[in-house]
């Protein structure tokens, strides 16, 4: 399972009608949507969990806060505060607004949506994958039915499709599952 079909599980499956409805257009626009900017957004997860301090950073950031409500209260999604945490966790994943201009720029041309549209939507998409790694992480799944399995490593692991070797656990661990939110 990759990142996007993670986003488009949150809300009980209807991440894509709730988003479609944030930034008006219809549910299979913010589903292209979602798709095209997931794998940006999976790879700079995983560049910096792979820096040095990136791993215990994340590890910080899925433990603290509340970023599982970006994917169990719909209403989140129009709270100026979630725009302005999206933005903060574009700035650890992706480094720059540059960068986020680009991944709007390639995301527009993959689905004929507007680039300034998929700017708004950016930060949007990325508290929600922070708040689908924490909900996972915290043993909810995003339909709000407990995992099985303990740590966050095994609850990860069992998103995406089976452990990491070494039975789920560990930095390595880790890494494999990042490395599985893009494809």
């Amino acid at each position: 399972m990759g990142l996007a079909d993670m986003l488009m599980g949150a809300y009980g499956g209807g991440a894509a009608g709730q988003l479609a409805q944030r930034f008006g257009i219809s549910p299979e626009q913010a589903e292209a949507a979602v798709a095209a900017l997931a794998p940006a957004l999976s790879s700079g997860l995983q560049q910096n969990a792979n820096a040095q301090g990136g791993l215990d950073t994340l590890l910080g950031a899925l433990a603290g806060g509340r970023h599982h409500t970006y994917v169990t209260d719909p209403s989140a999604l129009d709270h100026p505060d979630t725009v302005a945490d999206g933005n903060a966790i574009l700035g650890h994943i992706l480094g720059s607004k540059d960068v986020s201009r680009q991944v709007a720029g390639q995301a527009s041309t993959q689905t004929g949506l507007g680039v300034d549209l998929l700017k708004k939507m950016l930060p949007v998409v990325a508290a929600m994958t922070m708040g689908a790694l924490s909900s996972h992480a915290s043993g909810t799944n995003l339909q709000q039915q407990p995992q099985t399995g303990g740590g966050l490593m095994d609850v990860l692991g069992s998103l995406m499709g089976g452990g990491a070797p070494g039975g789920g656990s560990g930095i390595g661990g880790l890494m494999d599952i990042l490395g599985k939110l893009t494809r």
